[in-house]
């Protein structure tokens, strides 16, 4: 009950710091902005945002993004609307972050671990077993008294935070055996994000984190260069790694948030009455993005499963404490540690 307080107490200091932090907008569309083009799925619009995201188009995310282009288009009156650009076609994430720091890109979906990189303090809301459940991560995200300063830490480098989408549990997935313990991932190369703290965290686990884009998993796997990967159910069906790497582990070690990012530019080219409108859809999308969310990971290992793969559940109480050392390796700064404390404490 008092996450859901918290959600919602969020939604309107959400909106209300984000316009004070825009501060004045201007009427015109921002350089780097798309024109409308017609692009399949994109209503009719004077400006068009390009939104990057690297999963196909039906993942929860990329639907209510879709959604939300459509609700804004019709509440401008055809002045501004959204284009979602699914399977990296403008990029794998990390690369998609410089394209919105350089204005090439609009919108950008990325995993909150990129973004460590730009203040290692993010690191905060990605250690393995951070949230309790989805409920949790998702009052967390969107609440600006936890992530407010941290989602503002980095607009001096060209990246406006504007909320976050909980992308499911990752688990760990591989081509040879099911993973009970710790010690069965020993030898095993398996795919994690472009960040250190995921290499890191595999390494504890057990295994050897390697660093790749999602679009070369399926083929590493196959041509035995990977061993596996981590993800949720959704990601690991919908990209069919079902079938390199059949073993599906439930070892529940990550809600990697994904992250909405835009230039303070790009946001700050919309007029005040826009922007709210922005917040308030893009907070309607937060919640249809979590309702199906959950629907689509059940649909998803029943898929998995009709395809041949193969579920397990591991006591995680192992895998817990064998990524410990983390909290003391990564949480080097007091602004970071009482992050952590917060996070951990909205779920009392």
């Amino acid at each position: 009950m008092r996450l859901k307080k918290m959600a919602a107490a969020g939604t309107a200091a959400l909106v209300a710091v984000a316009l004070t932090a825009c501060g004045g907008g201007f009427e015109a569309p921002a350089e780097g902005s798309a024109e409308n083009t017609g692009g399949a799925g994109a209503p009719e619009a004077e400006t068009v945002f390009k939104v990057a995201f690297n999963q196909n188009a039906d993942q929860p995310e990329a639907v209510a993004m879709t959604n939300l282009g459509e609700h804004l288009a019709e509440r401008t009156d055809g002045r501004y609307t959204l284009e979602v650009f699914p399977n990296e076609t403008l990029g794998a994430q990390k690369d998609t972050v410089e394209l919105v720091q350089a204005g090439t890109v609009d919108f950008a979906l990325v995993a909150g671990s990129l973004l460590e990189n730009f203040n290692p303090d993010f690191v905060a809301l990605n250690l393995p077993y951070v949230y309790d459940s989805q409920e949790h991560q998702e009052a967390v995200l969107n609440d600006p008294e936890i992530t407010g300063d941290l989602y503002t830490s980095i607009e001096d480098q060209n990246i406006r935070v504007l909320g976050g989408f909980s992308a499911g549990t990752r688990s760990v997935y591989n081509s040879s055996h099911p993973i009970e313990k710790p010690e069965d991932l020993s030898g095993l190369k398996i795919r994690v994000m472009e960040s250190d703290t995921n290499t890191r965290m595999l390494e504890l686990m057990g295994g050897t984190g390697t660093p790749m884009g999602q679009g070369e998993v399926y083929t590493a796997i196959q041509s035995g260069v990977l061993d596996g990967g981590e993800n949720n159910e959704s990601i690991y069906s919908n990209l069919k790694h079902d079938e390199v790497a059949p073993y599906y582990s439930y070892t529940k070690h990550l809600m990697i948030p994904d992250l909405l990012i835009t230039s303070p530019e790009i946001f700050d080219s919309m007029s005040e009455e826009d922007r709210a409108v922005f917040l308030e859809e893009l907070q309607a999308a937060f919640e249809e993005s979590s309702e199906l969310t959950a629907t689509v990971m059940t649909e998803s290992q029943a898929a998995a499963e009709e395809a041949g793969a193969e579920f397990n559940e591991p006591d995680i109480a192992p895998f817990r404490e064998a990524v410990k050392p983390l909290l003391d390796e990564k949480l080097t700064t007091d602004t970071a540690k009482d992050l952590y404390d917060k996070v951990r404490a909205a779920a009392e």
